[in-house]
């Protein structure tokens, strides 16, 4: 009998080939550690700085351990999770022990690993510099950091200091290149918001125009969005404590529609912690996926792969090929998925009808899904195309269940402000496994379907911002085969399914309307 770890260790490798022609591209080697972090079981009791260090250098000494096994594998940067150090559900005064000066932008660039006595209280960004000088890596690590400030003055809260939710990036030579303060803080009670937004950009050896930001940062327009416009990124590094929600929000859909999105190379590291749902981190390109979702175990694990310099040539289109990048590789488990992007004409039939019996389906019906109340249509054929409405959105839906199996999928559509857990404005159009036979069970989390499903999805948004989003059985993302604007309405084509469908989502975020 194989070990359990043989059968979590799955890997996928799918290329398509539409002509002789190979195009080449330049790859640099990324790693993220998916760290099971020690979590401190009285976070809320004050505590003192030498027992703060005590306590953290555990932590530290895993992320040494793992940049050690990455830098055997050749990685050049390494990306490690929010709040992987210190952990997390403290209070303002208690977290104080535990969080590093950072000096202010005008004394940098400086080495904590090779001028330690520099700053008082930098003990944790000593032991960062020293990894990553050991390494031979550009490092990016989240922890918590302190600056002072005049009270009541420039936003200066009342006891005289700024406590920031706080990445780091280090050079390979361990020296500080960039700090970035989170924006959108999560019930994060020990920290600050920052003043200003701040826009983090910088440059390596083997690639430029990286930017970071963190976790709940990804779903805002600033300064996620801004940044990736304003500065032309193309690589982002994304440190996240993130906790799944399904069907639309685990960690690595998101992860995967934002690179989607913005045809950008993403590199996320999330904690693991399966009693608080948060698993989830991966290496993705505009056409490639390596990733670790695993719901099983207490495991951390690290995932190496290589990512094109120029993320913007990693698309398949038209007669272009490619060719898979050699020694992508992820430790204990990994998915790799497949992208063909197709620039097909597709004819618009009338919408509202059914295939199979040409008659209008009256069966709306309204389930809540992830806070927000949906409207819903359900699938009653085995191929058909459908349509809903609500506010100005309509979405429409052409499908046909290759597999059959006796479970319930009914096309959503949501288009308003979500004020649960944060307050944004969606316009979401989704076909969603329900989680049984009735309606009021769509929108519940599902991860295991056997429906195959082609489909083509497709809305009029208002906004511009739309994240595809394609989950199958077992919490598996998928690349669509095509997904954009055509004329007023985005697209999203899955026409050769393969897995059993959980959701397929098109996920758009209005920003000028928050």
């Amino acid at each position: 009998m194989l070990p359990t770890a043989y059968y979590l260790a799955v890997y996928l490798f799918c290329w398509n080939f539409t002509s002789r022609e190979v195009h080449t591209l330049e790859y640099y080697m990324a790693a993220v550690y998916e760290h099971h972090a020690i979590l401190n079981p009285n976070a809320t009791v004050l505590s003192d700085r030498r027992s703060a260090l005590e306590f953290m250098s555990k932590n530290l000494d895993i992320y040494e351990a793992q940049v050690t096994v990455a830098a055997k594998k050749g990685a050049q940067i390494i990306v490690f999770p929010e709040d992987g150090i210190h952990g997390f559900n403290y209070t303002r005064q208690s977290i104080y022990p535990y969080l590093d000066q950072i000096p202010p932008s005008h004394l940098l660039p400086w080495n904590p690993c090779l001028e330690p006595s520099k700053f008082l209280d930098t003990e944790v960004l000593q032991r960062l510099s020293c990894m990553a000088t050991k390494g031979r890596m550009f490092l990016v690590a989240n922890l918590g950091t302190k600056m002072s400030c005049k009270p009541f003055k420039a936003q200066c809260p009342s006891d005289g200091r700024f406590q920031f939710n706080t990445n780091v990036v280090f050079n390979d030579n361990g020296t500080l290149i960039a700090t970035y303060f989170k924006q959108n803080l999560y019930f994060e009670f020990g920290f600050d918001t920052p003043p200003e937004v701040q826009h983090v950009v910088f440059d390596t050896p083997f690639a430029s125009k990286f930017a970071t930001f963190t976790c709940f940062d990804i779903l805002f327009f600033e300064p996620a969005v801004s940044l990736i416009k304003k500065y032309n990124v193309k690589h982002v590094v994304y440190p996240a404590a993130w906790m799944n929600q399904l069907p639309l929000l685990s960690a690595i859909q998101i992860q995967r529609g934002f690179a989607s999105a913005f045809n950008i190379n993403f590199i996320a590291a999330n904690i693991h912690h399966t009693t608080l749902g948060m698993t989830g981190s991966g290496i993705f390109s505009p056409s490639y996926s390596s990733y670790h979702y695993d719901m099983t175990n207490e495991n951390g694990t690290l995932i190496l792969a290589k990512l094109p310099v120029n993320p913007s040539e990693d698309v398949i289109v038209g007669s272009k090929d490619q060719i898979w990048p050699e020694n992508s590789e992820v430790i204990y488990s990994s998915i790799l998925t497949k992208h063909q992007v197709c620039e097909t004409e597709e004819t618009e039939e009338p919408c509202g009808r059914d295939v199979a019996t040409d008659q209008v389906p009256h069966h709306a019906f309204y389930s809540e899904m992830m806070y927000d109340n949906f409207t819903f249509v359900p699938l009653l054929q085995n191929e058909g195309m459908l349509d809903v409405c609500a506010g100005t959105l309509c979405c429409f839906l052409k499908y046909k269940k290759t597999i059959l199996s006796d479970e319930l999928y009914a096309l959503g559509v949501f288009d308003g402000l979500h004020t649960v857990h944060g307050t944004y404005s969606l316009q979401i159009c989704a076909l969603v496994k329900c989680g049984g036979l009735e309606p009021s069970t769509c929108g519940h989390e599902v991860t295991n379907a056997d429906s195959v499903i082609n489909l083509q999805l497709w809305g009029n948004f208002s906004t511009k911002h739309i994240f595809p989003l394609l989950l199958t059985s077992g919490v598996t993302v998928q690349l669509p085969d095509f997904s954009g604007w055509k004329g007023n309405k985005f697209y999203m084509n899955a026409n050769d399914m393969s897995s059993s469908l959980l959701s397929a989502a098109l996920y758009g975020r209005y920003y000028e309307r928050d």
